[in-house]
């Protein structure tokens, strides 16, 4: 049986990512994992290959163990693994709840991780690893400082293991994109600390640029060329340069 694996398929750029390799791709079954099963329920009535809900809280190790057995019953292979679960935190990391914030660290990068560990055993040579980054990976921000760096390890992760598994003919690809409409958004809760957008884009854009850059071999994705002009010149410019011009757009001190 093979199948792919989409986490974050509820909603936003996990949903959008499901929707667009259901159009590409042929696979006897799409498991969908996330928390609300109405969602999924009402997302597999839009996909013509099968889709099985998979109702996992991947902020909770034992979901990870869940997940495992799963495959340890069906066998499958799996053809594509995406990993767009993800939360964040804004405003100051001191008076920002605890709890909030290893919680966004453990799904943003542990569960990523975990993810890739339990699934490799069922790829094969042509698989695909799709990890969900940010244009907040190329940098520290200050006020989502978690958020910035659990980014920042799905980056450097994702090339890493991108250049372990060349030999197995799997690949690894890292999205990173800009500032996208999304729940995440809402739920970050970010009026007070995030005042300068300079482009919003559309969840389904991120998505069709996503499936683009993987057919050409990429090992980052990143939509629309001020974005790509903004990682360029990152990479050239201090690192605290880079956090003052941040702050100073937002108007914080």
């Amino acid at each position: 049986m093979k199948i792919a694996v989409v986490t974050g398929a509820s909603s936003g750029i996990g949903r959008e990512l499901l929707l667009a390799i259901d159009k590409e791709y042929d696979y006897d079954e799409i498991w969908a994992i996330a928390r609300r099963a109405d969602r999924l329920e009402e997302l597999g009535k839009k996909c013509r290959n099968p889709l099985r809900p998979v109702c996992l809280d991947l902020t909770d190790t034992d979901s990870i163990d869940k997940y495992q057995e799963l495959l340890a019953q069906a066998r499958p292979e799996i053809a594509m693994l995406i990993n767009a679960a993800g939360c964040g935190v804004f405003g100051p990391f001191e008076e920002q709840d605890l709890k909030a914030q290893l919680a966004s660290a453990r799904l943003n990068s542990l569960a990523l991780t975990a993810m890739c560990h339990v699934s490799l055993p069922y790829m094969k040579a042509g698989g695909h690893i799709i990890n969900m980054g940010s244009n907040s990976s190329w940098q520290p921000v200050p006020y989502q400082a978690v958020y910035g760096a659990s980014k920042s390890y799905v980056l450097s992760f994702s090339r890493a293991i991108g250049r372990e598994l060349r030999h197995r003919g799997i690949s690894v690809m890292c999205v990173c994109p800009g500032w996208i409409k999304t729940e995440f958004q809402a739920h970050a809760k970010h009026d007070d600390y995030i005042r300068y957008v300079d482009r919003w884009y559309e969840a389904g854009e991120v998505a069709r640029q996503a499936l683009k850059d993987l057919k050409k071999g990429k090992s980052v994705s990143i939509l629309g060329a001020p974005v790509r002009r903004q990682v360029r010149l990152v990479k050239h410019l201090p690192v605290d340069l880079v956090m003052d011009i941040w702050c100073k757009q937002q108007g914080i001190e």
